[in-house]
């Protein structure tokens, strides 16, 4: 079964797909480097809730949606 850091991450990829964005344009939507949401969307990395934020913001969805 995947970590709850895998899971967000892939949900956070599926949104970012959905809405035709690269990584990096993701990252400069909500301000964050792309490294970063590498890092979230492989789980490699738990994420601040300014973070979730912010990448809800930038995905234009609300943040009960990346769970």
């Amino acid at each position: 079964m995947a970590s709850i850091l895998e899971q967000f991450g892939a949900k956070v990829r599926r949104c970012r797909i959905k809405k035709k964005l690269s990584q990096e344009k993701l990252a400069e939507l909500a301000n964050l480097h792309r490294t970063y949401i590498g890092q979230i969307e492989s789980g490699k990395r738990n994420v601040a809730l300014k973070n979730i934020e912010k990448i809800a913001n930038a995905l234009g969805v609300r943040i009960k949606e990346l769970f």
